[in-house]
């Protein structure tokens, strides 16, 4: 059997974090009435004019420095002509031969803990076209243009990923550094990123690309990974069955997990492009430049590398608490508070996350604030309360039952019991109410005695409704029994 090799290569479309929209004043809010946010510019109408809008040329370059990319001095808009209904202008504002970011490369996580540069070509500055509705209008379709002319970063990869693990994890790099630099919220549910997958395959060890084809706006890590491997087998069943892959755009439909042809791929020069006339290039000084390089955050990689030098977390702990802004940030509030990086990675990759995941919520909708939790594994850490009742105290903080996790502690009455002398008592009381089981423990062979002090540590947290301390438990109660062999 012949060997094949996949190439991929992803463009990626960013909505770009603005108020307002890339030529005009119009509002880029999510979730207005259709067709409530479209001006006079965004329609086109003879007369106006577009206005570069400045923030979306300064978080342009603020990801292209983010990436290591070149930024070249100067950069053009050009006009992509072609017609569609959600297309009001007849041509869509891009940059096709001068971009505002040039070659950059972003390195991945891998799941085997690897890493690979992922090189990116280019990323240029564009307005997005409206929305085309086509469920509940009776065999028409209804045209939305709020979307018409919000501000899109569109960010090119090569052709560097060989399987569909790369792809979703070049694109959950993307999210992050976009989503760390805050110039998109990244929500791909609403749109605000999405991308076009570029799949070819061609036989092991040619040099030569094979023909690829182009699923368009797939608007999640999962689909990017399904759309892939159904595209893989596709066109590997079709070229062994001697037919030939043609170059086309095609879409991925969820619901049937397969993909489907739209439209023969288009040239570039199909879509005669030549320079704006109504925009003038854009130039850059080094002093502005410099003045944006000088405002970047700590980014996901920076971060990760602290994470494990600093802190001492693993590297699959640093990338996971790195990987989102906001949950660095909720990780390192714990961390400052409770003063344990472990325990803090711990506890919020643990109990935290589960709960979130469960209601299907954000972090920044954690109903547990950071300070609360790094207040409960301070508790954990000063033996205040045990790991059984920290839990206890998670949920009430959670459903909202306390301000703080000293609160939950003292109304549900959860404070470890830590005294020797409270523990022995209640220790003497189980002892003599267990003479069978003590006789039991005392016949037994001294491997087997370990196991079955079990027993006498269970009556004992009971008798304390879980409050003793139980590696005092355990350490008192093996003295006290062996002292009746």
């Amino acid at each position: 059997m012949m060997q094949w090799e996949t190439v991929i290569g992803l463009e990626v479309h960013v909505q770009l974090a603005t108020r307002s929209k890339i030529f005009s004043g119009a509002s880029t809010a999510f979730g207005a009435e259709p067709n409530t946010q479209a001006c006079a510019v965004d329609l086109g109408l003879p007369g106006v004019l577009p206005v570069l809008n400045e923030a979306a040329v300064s978080m342009a370059v603020q990801f292209g420095l983010a990436v290591h990319a070149q930024i070249p001095e100067v950069s053009v808009f050009d006009r992509k002509n072609y017609f569609y209904p959600d297309l009001p202008k007849g041509y869509q504002t891009s940059q096709m031969y001068h971009p505002i970011v040039g070659p950059g490369e972003v390195e991945v996580s891998l799941e085997d803990g690897s890493t690979k540069p992922i090189r990116i070509h280019h990323a240029h500055l564009e307005e997005d076209a409206g929305k085309s509705l086509h469920e509940d209008f009776h065999g028409m379709t209804g045209i939305d243009l709020n979307r018409a002319g919000t501000p899109l970063l569109e960010i090119v990869s090569e052709p560097d990923m060989r399987n569909a693990k790369e792809a979703a994890a070049f694109l959950k790099a993307i999210h992050s550094i976009v989503t760390y630099l805050g110039i998109s919220n990244g929500n791909m549910a609403e749109g605000s990123m999405r991308c076009d997958v570029n799949v070819s395959v061609r036989p092991q060890g040619q040099a030569s690309l094979g023909t690829r084809a182009e699923v368009k706006n797939v608007n999640s890590f999962r689909f990017v990974e399904r759309a892939i491997a159904f595209e893989v087998e596709r066109q590997i069943e079709l070229i062994e069955d001697g037919g030939k892959v043609i170059q086309e755009t095609r879409l991925y439909d969820p619901e049937r997990d397969e993909t489907r042809s739209m439209r023969t791929k288009e040239e570039a020069n199909d879509y005669r492009y030549f320079p704006c006339p109504d925009l003038l290039p854009v130039v850059l000084d080094q002093a502005y430049v410099e003045h944006l390089r000088g405002q970047l955050p700590e980014l996901p990689a920076a971060k990760r590398e602290r994470f494990e030098r600093e802190l001492g977390l693993s590297a699959y702990d640093a990338g996971v608490l790195s990987a989102s802004r906001d949950m660095a940030e909720y990780f390192e509030e714990v961390k400052t508070v409770c003063g344990d990086a472990k325990q803090a990675a711990n506890w919020v990759q643990g109990e935290l996350s589960g709960a979130l995941n469960r209601e299907n919520l954000v972090i920044t909708q954690s109903p547990v604030s950071a300070r609360q939790l790094g207040e409960l594994v301070s508790r954990v850490m000063d033996d205040t309360i045990s790991g059984k009742a920290a839990k206890q105290v998670f949920q009430a903080l959670w459903n909202g039952q306390g301000h703080s996790a000293d609160d939950v502690i003292e109304a549900q009455g959860l404070k470890q019991v830590t005294d020797s002398g409270a523990i022995e008592a209640m220790i003497d009381q189980v002892i003599a109410d267990s003479p069978a089981q003590v006789a039991q423990y005392c016949d037994a062979e001294p491997e087997k005695r370990g196991k079955m002090i079990g027993y006498f540590v269970g009556q004992v947290m009971k008798a304390s409704r879980g409050t003793a301390n139980p590696q005092q438990v355990n350490g008192l109660l093996k003295e006290k029994l062996d002292a009746l062999l």
